[in-house]
């Protein structure tokens, strides 16, 4: 594979997962993911290629979009910048990146960067999750 179409291929599983996880289509972003991967958020750790998507219907009952600002590709890795907008009762715009790594054309790894100070009330409120293999950071 040659390196613009290693690029193109990242490209195509990275917008596969993030349109789908935005879409609540946790099957398809799911089936991004490959062997050994890992996720990491200012609130959760998973091991799990459905476990960092539990809780998406709540967040997307208070997403009213997801505004992309910066997309950046390479052979194993792939780095989105965007802005959450919420519902005016949540009243958040969560300015966002999000860094993969891929292996066989597979993301092996998500990290997502955010300022969680404003969702320390919502989630406190939330409670703790019912998913054991996730944990609370």
């Amino acid at each position: 594979m040659t390196t613009g179409s290693a690029t193109a291929a990242t490209r195509r599983t990275v917008r596969a997962y993030h349109e789908a996880r935005f879409r609540g289509d946790v099957a398809t972003a799911a089936a991004q993911i490959g062997e050994g991967f890992g996720f990491r958020s200012p609130f959760i750790t998973s091991d799990s290629p459905t476990g960092h998507l539990d809780g998406l219907d709540g967040l997307l009952g208070i997403v009213t979009g997801v505004e992309l600002i910066s997309e950046l590709y390479g052979e194993t890795e792939a780095t989105l910048v965007y802005d959450v907008h919420t519902v005016p009762a949540v009243g958040i715009t969560q300015h966002t990146a999000e860094h993969f790594r891929l292996d066989s054309g597979r993301i092996t790894s998500i990290t997502l960067i955010f300022d969680s100070g404003p969702w320390q009330a919502i989630m406190s409120a939330a409670g703790p999750t019912n998913d054991e293999a996730t944990t609370r950071a």
